[in-house]
């Protein structure tokens, strides 16, 4: 029933590491994950991998842990007393970065002794072999977002919001899944209520147990440098302009730099899951406001969760040509922020430089203003 999108089964799992093992590429991850180890010898071990579990205890979790000695100062979470060990989660995530905010979700789940979840994976990142290799060996699970008819668009959500309800209900797997569609690139964490809609799809006749049986978790992630600012920063302003057209291979590069860029501190919460008799009060509403109001509920929690740092003061300050968060930063850290800025002068000469800044410093803006409507 769900064989296009699932994730391996663990009897593929060997076929796949065979297949990992003997790609050319294999050699430079093998240096990244276990660079003081002989890549013959991380050879023949991935190709004895025969579960998806194995793969990620010996491979993911330690590529993430690589990931956090290489690009931050410090990676740190809370909120982990609000899950129970053995209950299936639907983990519903800001999203800042295309791989590392589910990815590092699951260390933390490892090192609390707890199982890591199944993973919402984009079909326009499934394309070459070995992606396809090591994200479904992962327990990742392809999402298509088709652009053809309200039909097609309406027969893969509800193709989703089956497999999500599958996962949680009968196979008492967990699940991550991010807020919306795409990263956030103006730093505005929001869900989208089209979201919400998607996870009732599946359930239509009881649109209150429809939402509490899928154990709703909110995730705040909060990076001190947010992966792919520029990036961000070029695309918002081009899609200002008008149509924005993806380069080939545009989100690859994304993965690869938001792995590789300085990331400073990232934290991680766990908020309380979504309960029942917060959600009863909704019920009686249209279908319409209850998707948004239950929208808003993981808003509130994620907006109000996110650790803010001082890059985040720093250009609110800067955008507001105020001093009112003066007292969260030094001169120091501020001089740094403004340095950082200096990588627009790299984007094309028609682009206009102050707008650029606007979009920049609103990126690091946002989640300030969030947490006031919130808290």
């Amino acid at each position: 029933m769900f064989d296009d999108i699932r994730p391996y089964y663990d009897s593929e799992i060997p076929s796949a590491m065979r297949r990992i093992a003997s790609k050319a590429l294999f050699t430079s991850l093998a240096s990244f994950v276990f660079p003081d180890r002989d890549v013959e010898q991380v050879r023949r071990e991935i190709e004895g991998i025969t579960t998806s579990e194995q793969f990620q205890r010996k491979v993911m979790y330690k590529a993430n842990e690589r990931i956090i000695q290489e690009s931050m100062t410090e990676f740190t979470y809370s909120g982990i007393e609000n899950i129970e060990k053995g209950k299936p989660y639907l983990f519903v995530s800001n999203h800042r970065d295309i791989m590392l905010d589910a990815s590092l979700l699951q260390n933390m789940l490892l090192d609390n002794d707890m199982p890591t979840t199944q993973i919402t994976f984009g079909a326009n990142l499934m394309q070459d072999e070995l992606v396809v290799d090591i994200g479904k060996s992962n327990k990742m699970f392809r999402v298509s977002r088709p652009g053809g008819s309200i039909r097609e668009f309406y027969k893969a959500s509800m193709h989703l919001s089956d497999y999500i309800r599958n996962a949680i209900l009968v196979k008492k797997d967990s699940v991550w899944i991010a807020q919306r569609n795409g990263r956030t690139k103006d730093g505005v964490d929001r869900t989208d209520q089209g979201i919400i809609k998607m996870f009732e799809m599946s359930r239509s006749d009881d649109k209150l147990k429809s939402i509490a049986e899928l154990n709703i978790v909110p995730v705040a992630v909060s990076y001190e440098w947010e992966p792919c600012d520029i990036l961000k920063t070029t695309e918002v302003y081009a899609r200002s302009k008008g149509p924005y057209q993806k380069k080939p291979g545009e989100d690859l590069n994304s993965v690869l730099i938001g792995i590789n860029q300085p990331k400073g501190r990232v934290h991680f919460h766990i908020c309380e899951p979504l309960k029942e008799d917060e959600l009863a009060p909704l019920a009686r509403l249209s279908a319409n406001e209850y998707h948004k109001r239950v929208a808003s509920l993981l808003d509130k929690r994620i907006c109000s969760a996110y650790r803010l740092m001082p890059n985040n003061f720093i250009a609110h300050d800067m955008l507001s040509g105020a001093d009112t968060y003066a007292g969260e930063y030094t001169p120091r850290q501020k001089e740094l922020f403004i340095k950082s800025m200096e990588r627009l002068e790299k984007s094309p000469e028609e682009y206009d430089r102050e707008e650029l800044r606007r979009i920049y410093l609103s990126i690091y803006a946002s989640p300030v203003d969030s947490r006031n409507i919130f808290v």
